[in-house]
């Protein structure tokens, strides 16, 4: 009994070890998002300052049109490689989590069968229905519980492939439009 006991204790150290893991890989990809953010306003904050002093010193509505035109394409441009950092961060960041998550699992899972087949090897006589039952449910969650993986995995992947999409759809909105301006 002792055994099963340090058995658990190993297994919540572990999984705490892990949460850790997770948590900071979490906190870089939140850390890289800040920092692209305050990269691009940054960015956005000096090149508007710029724009409005090239607006100032405009002599005619014709130089006002052609200034604003000029300055939609670079901004569309800006805007897909915005879209771009932020889909590269958060892919990465998803599947580095994914694969970690993932392993984990499957380590959590074989100790946690390691720790049933000890129980169920010390269980007293007369108990084998019981046991046979329990592993049954044992492995139906274990079953459900990659399944449900699976699924996650798919909608992150279509959830990824649909911001793709619109990224690119904004930029040949934008495009578009200051084609016919």
């Amino acid at each position: 009994m002792n055994n099963t006991a340090e058995q658990f204790m190993a297994t919540n150290k572990t999984n705490l070890q892990a949460l850790e893991g997770f948590t900071t890989q979490a906190f870089a990809g939140v850390e890289k998002l800040a920092e692209l953010n305050m990269a691009a306003a940054k960015a956005a904050l000096s090149e508007s300052f710029a724009h409005i002093q090239s607006v100032l010193s405009v002599k005619d509505a014709q130089e006002l049109i052609a200034l604003q035109t000029s300055m939609m394409k670079p901004l569309a441009d800006k805007s897909a490689a915005y879209a771009k950092h932020v889909q590269t961060i958060v892919t990465d960041s998803s599947t580095e989590f994914t694969k970690a998550v993932e392993a984990k699992a499957a380590e959590a899972q074989k100790s946690f069968s390691g720790v049933v087949d000890t129980m169920t090897k010390n269980a007293p006589a007369g108990s084998e229905s019981m046991v046979a039952a329990f592993k049954t449910a044992l492995t139906n969650g274990q079953t459900a519980v990659e399944t449900a993986q699976v699924s996650a995995k798919k909608a992150m992947e279509a959830a990824q492939s649909n911001f793709s999409a619109a990224a690119t759809q904004a930029v040949d909105a934008v495009k578009k439009a200051t084609k016919t301006a």
